[in-house]
């Protein structure tokens, strides 16, 4: 008579249902973030594309803090930047060449009463240090 072996137990390994559904939900998660949060970083770069753009130009330095946001607000629209006005620009003529920077913050609903709020600081001024916003 020959004995049938019981084949040996091995232990399974794998992710279960739920834990799928875990991980799932939260690269959902993620990847809604990642949604709202790139478009406020690619305008951003733009925002710096010309501020600093604008500081090369030649004639910066003798321009008025009008003709600076009229460059700026023609800039923006063609870039297609919408958050940052002309008028939220500051002008610093204190060292003699204007350094002119921008503050300011992208709101976005992201779920419900769930909203993404990001500071940004940008200058004309490469070495300058971004201030703390508070």
């Amino acid at each position: 008579m020959k004995r049938f072996s019981t084949p040996s137990v091995r232990r399974q390994r794998g992710l279960s249902m739920i834990g799928f559904l875990l991980v799932a939900a939260l690269v959902v998660m993620a990847a809604m973030v990642a949604m709202k949060l790139v478009p406020a970083y690619i305008e951003f770069f733009s925002v710096k594309k010309i501020l600093v753009s604008m500081s090369q130009e030649a004639d910066f330095r003798g321009r008025s803090n009008a003709d600076i946001r009229n460059i700026f607000s023609r800039k923006t629209s063609a870039d297609y930047v919408s958050v940052v006005k002309a008028d939220d620009l500051m002008i610093d003529r204190s060292s003699g060449t204007p350094v002119v920077s921008v503050d300011y913050e992208f709101r976005t609903k992201l779920i419900g009463n769930v909203s993404l709020v990001v500071d940004f600081s940008a200058s004309s001024d490469p070495n300058a240090a971004s201030r703390q916003i508070e």
